[in-house]
């Protein structure tokens, strides 16, 4: 949910809750320090870049509008026509799903081998519900890149067998393979109403919309039975209550409909079970009901065991919805947020859910028209949500957030935010106890490229009012965050305290600015927090606005590795700003921030520094001179800039002119090298060297084109610096 913002004040963003509405190394990230984070997962993932593959790897990298950055840690695999990446299976199975992205516009297919040898049944990719545009949320650019598709293998597959996929024509990037065996059909219940006893067609050709309605009005009390098969829905259903709609297993029973239950009330004691539901959303249109569940279940409902995929929301509840579970249920591709209570919530819920690839808040709380009171997420695995927060609690009464593992959040939230932003009136702030215990975060947090400011992995927040509430944290893991590990922050601009705040027991590893980020007034108590390699400092103690009181940490003991602080409050931490460089080779350029005086399309300013040469920056056409600039993060003598155009043939040779300016301030800029003309050659790699004189110190690197003998624009698909002659 996101609300307008203001360029005079240091608005921070809003992030949130859907606007108005609506080889293979095996996936394992750290445990909190007492229990088990994350669900128990009837699957076991493995990231492509830790298989064997004759593509290429990709990432890492966390600037918003690269295809890396969207990626399950931050790497993937880019297949060509031909090349293949292939897992080793970590378990027996049966089924796999695979997340992927193909370009914009277009579709394919992946060729699938088992042990070598090619099975008659493909893979389907396609980009059709990838490349959303949300342009209305300040700060949001083209995002969810990524999309799932999933096969039975019609055959077992044991631990250490191989499965590879080939592209066949189409490139296809391949983020990471979940393995699962999946059980046979169930039967169904005995004294059950099946919908095909009503004139559902399980082939998915006709509509079966009043089968289910009428199969829902016999079972009153009772069971709807939805066996295998695929059925069309052309319509929502309401008034459902008192009812159990239960299938034969979510890979078995299959409903394809963008909008399944629509109703404002019920009076209860619905319970979901075992079927998926696979929409075809492409596009956010916060206006239209296109969610799983829209309005209310009503009070002692459940949604378990659940597939819902290509919607907006999977669940956006309104109205009364008292002691609802939400459980063991895939969450995946979804525009907007994955689960809302939107107020009224009363004991509610929600745990050991697998949620991938969210619009916007993968789970979040937001406590409109009343309090939620008495309700909780816990153990939940979330993984890229790729424009909000992982878990988000904005207002409410005795929340428990616990137990849950959250990562790699892009690029305008944190992997959980406590909140006080209200979006909309009656809203009920923070209030009674937040619980937010066990959690582990791993590369949470995102640069919001609208304020060019950073967000903490865990945020707590008084963007519209002070917070009052209790909010305790416990045992917090938080490993690789690119920014802040703990963030307080007056998001709205208002300098609005943040109050009773106690973090007792946290590790926080490898964090790329700061352990604490103190943006407000207020007060926090810190035992037994230990960092280890922080990227530049302890602690960043900066209220906003200036003059609105100080933030007062208390050391309550136990604390390490973290006792350091960042002196400038004119400037921002960079990532790794405080510790020696430990590769002098590196790119310096690789995921820094980028900009451009314009570009075309999707030929962002980004993709020139997001370690992918495939992808490229385009300027505006014919409308020399046009320039490119890096921020460095620091200067830095940089000695040598490497620039490329895509490697492949269908890109002509071609001379563009070039001056490279610098800047350490980011307002006045002095001539490095003078124009030259540089040559581009797919036949020697596309590739151009510049040599920059010694004694050059730049943190703004500036790359004016004035001409371009092979379109009139200027282009780059990489830029590097490096501190190397």
């Amino acid at each position: 949910m996101l609300s307008s913002t203001r360029r005079s004040v240091r608005r921070m963003p809003a992030i949130g809750a859907a606007v108005a509405l609506a080889a293979g190394m095996l996936v394992t990230l750290a445990p909190s320090a007492h229990a088990a984070a994350g669900a128990t997962l009837p699957f076991t993932s493995i990231e492509a870049e830790s298989a064997t593959t004759t593509g290429t790897r990709i990432g890492p990298d966390h600037t918003q509008g690269t295809l890396a950055s969207e990626a399950s840690g931050r790497q993937a695999v880019r297949l060509t026509s031909g090349q293949r990446v292939e897992f080793t299976v970590p378990r027996a199975a049966n089924a796999v799903n695979v997340a992927y992205s193909v370009p914009d516009g277009q579709s394919g297919t992946l060729d699938v081998y088992v042990n070598g040898q090619r099975l008659a049944k493909t893979l389907t990719v396609t980009a059709k519900y990838s490349y959303v545009d949300t342009g209305w949320i300040p700060g949001a650019r083209t995002h969810h890149f990524f999309d799932n598709a999933r096969l039975l293998l019609g055959q077992n597959v044991q631990a250490g067998d191989t499965i590879a996929f080939q592209s066949t024509g189409t490139q296809v990037t391949v983020d990471v393979a979940d393995f699962e065996q999946v059980a046979a059909a169930a039967t169904q219940p005995a004294g059950s109403v099946s919908v095909t006893s009503k004139g559902a067609d399980p082939s998915g050709n006709g509509d079966s919309t009043q089968a289910f309605r009428d199969a829902i009005a016999a079972a009153q009390g009772g069971v709807v039975w939805i066996p295998p098969g695929d059925y069309r829905l052309t319509s929502s259903l309401g008034g459902v209550q008192n009812v159990t709609l239960q299938g034969a297993g979510s890979w078995h029973s299959v409903l394809h409909t963008s909008r399944f239950i629509d109703q404002s009330s019920s009076s209860g004691n619905v319970h979901i079970k075992d079927f998926a539901v696979i929409g075809e959303v492409t596009e956010r249109v916060d206006s239209s009901p296109d969610n799983f569940v829209n309005g209310s279940l009503g009070p002692n409902s459940s949604v378990s065991g659940m597939w819902i995929q290509h919607v907006k929301v999977g669940l956006w509840l309104m109205g009364t919805n008292d002691n609802l579970v939400v459980e063991n249920n895939r969450i995946l591709d979804t525009t907007a947020d994955g689960l809302n209570l939107n107020g009224n919530a009363r004991g509610v819920r929600v745990r050991n859910n697998f949620l991938r690839n969210q619009g916007d808040d993968a789970l979040a709380m937001w406590s409109l028209y009343a309090p939620d009171t008495d309700s909780s997420f816990e153990n939940n695995t979330i993984s890229q949500p790729n424009l909000a927060n992982g878990i988000a609690v904005y207002g409410g009464t005795d929340i428990a957030v616990k137990n849950n593992l959250i990562s790699d959040t892009n690029a305008l939230g944190s992997g959980i935010a406590i909140s006080n932003q209200k979006f909309l009136d009656p809203f009920s702030p923070l209030a009674g106890t937040i619980t937010v215990d066990g959690n582990t975060l791993v590369r949470t947090g995102a640069m919001n490229p609208n304020w060019n400011h950073p967000m903490g992995a865990l945020r707590v927040d008084s963007y519209d009012s002070a917070i009052n509430a209790t909010v305790a944290i416990t045992d917090t893991t938080i490993t690789d965050s690119p920014y802040s590990a703990f963030e307080f922050v007056s998001g709205g601009g208002q300098g609005h305290p943040v109050r009773n705040v106690t973090v007792d027991g946290a590790t926080v590893r490898n964090t790329g600015t700061v352990v604490v980020q103190a943006e407000a007034q207020g007060a926090a108590t810190f035992r037994n927090v230990t960092a280890t390699a922080v990227g530049a400092a302890g602690l960043y103690n900066c209220p906003y606005p200036a003059g609105s009181g100080s933030f007062t940490l208390t050391d309550g003991g136990g604390n390490s590795g973290w006792n350091s602080t960042w002196s400038d409050c004119a400037s921002w931490p960079q990532p790794g700003q405080g510790n020696p460089d430990p590769d002098p080779a590196r790119n310096l350029a690789k995921g820094r921030p980028a900009d451009a005086t314009g570009s075309v399309d999707v030929y962002t300013p980004g993709k020139a520094v997001d370690g992918d040469a495939d992808s490229y920056w385009e300027s505006a056409n014919n409308a020399f001179p046009q320039s490119l600039t890096v921020d460095l993060g620091s200067a830095e003598a940089v000695r040598r800039l490497v620039l490329k155009l895509p490697p492949s043939t269908a890109w002509g040779a071609r001379t563009q002119t070039i001056t490279v300016l610098g800047s350490t301030d980011g307002q006045n800029y002095t001539t490095v090298v003078g124009a030259q003309g540089y040559r581009f050659d797919p036949a020697t790699g596309n590739t151009a060297t510049v040599s920059l004189p010694s004694g050059t110190s730049l943190r703004h690197l500036r790359l004016t084109v004035s001409a371009n003998t092979g379109w009139p624009a200027g282009q780059f698909s990489e830029v590097e610096a490096y501190l190397t002659p």
